[in-house]
């Protein structure tokens, strides 16, 4: 919409790139640093009932001038560990905003926001650019992988910023390539893939670090219908396997595939369905 005051997707995007390019800047440059212990490829770590996302009346306004636009109006919401949650509304509704502060590209402008029982507010910028790698794994419309780079080193990427040796990355890597069903593919260029197995590539990357949880923003907007399905039965499969995940989408066929779909209409949550009471009602 013109002259929408809320930064855009690309722009949220490109602020979290350079935060973790700079960081990987300083860990090149500390030389005493210790490379972080690895977490293998698999189910992520179990803490019992702790919340992975606990927002408490979270707001957001935007100022133009004297206007004040409010983007969010007191969101609560908690996801718990191996929920898959689709959240859906139409343009303007919140969506982007909401997912721009799950994922720590944004902060509210009131309210509480704790991720694994930590408070994201009091975090400085180099916290944050370690939680943004270590514990959310982003997946994009657009895919967001370098061009020139192979697919096995777009999935390393954020092992790298980690400080993780190569061999155990590549290792991790090719793993995680493994589970989106990509073995054959790892030394291919993004342009030498179909939307579809990019998109796939993306997964792998977002899975790497074992994540809390994959936050997906439109995953199949940019797909076919048969490469959208096949995105969304890996979801699906990772669900089962344990995966905590936020799917954020405007399309309700999509949402089905999630297990509770929270539905955001002008910056509030007008709707939480789990997947037995949508069933009944259908």
């Amino acid at each position: 919409m013109a002259g929408d005051p809320r930064p855009s997707r690309r722009s949220a995007v490109a602020r979290a790139q350079r935060m973790l390019q700079a960081r990987r800047a300083r860990l090149a440059r500390s030389e005493r640093r210790e490379p972080p212990v690895a977490r293998p490829v698999g189910r992520p770590v179990s803490r019992g009932d702790v919340p992975v996302v606990d927002l408490r009346d979270v707001h957001k306004t935007y100022s133009v001038g004297d206007i004040a636009v409010h983007a969010l109006r007191g969101v609560t919401l908690r996801v718990q560990r191996g929920e898959y949650v689709a959240i859906i509304g139409a343009s303007g509704s919140g969506k982007t905003t909401l997912m721009n502060i799950v994922g720590c590209l944004d902060s509210p402008t009131s309210g509480t926001y704790r991720l694994n029982e930590r408070d994201v507010g009091g975090m400085d910028e180099d916290t944050l650019a370690d939680v943004r790698n270590r514990d959310i794994g982003f997946v994009f419309q657009s895919f967001n992988l370098i061009p020139r780079t192979r697919a096995l080193a777009n999935v390393e990427l954020p092992l790298s910023y980690g400080g993780l040796p190569r061999a155990a990355r590549q290792q991790r890597a090719l793993a995680a390539l493994h589970q989106v069903g990509l073995t054959d593919r790892v030394h291919h260029l993004p342009s030498e893939l179909s939307g579809g197995q990019q998109q796939r590539v993306a997964i792998a990357r977002a899975l790497v670090t074992n994540p809390s949880m994959i936050l997906a923003d439109e995953p199949t907007g940019a797909l076919d219908t048969v490469s959208s399905e096949e995105v969304l039965r890996i979801f699906g499969r990772l669900s089962d396997e344990g995966r905590t995940i936020i799917l954020i989408t405007h399309e309700q066929t999509v949402a089905a595939h999630a297990r509770r779909v929270i539905r955001l209409s002008d910056g509030m949550i007008v709707g939480d369905e789990r997947a037995e009471a949508m069933e009944t009602v259908g």
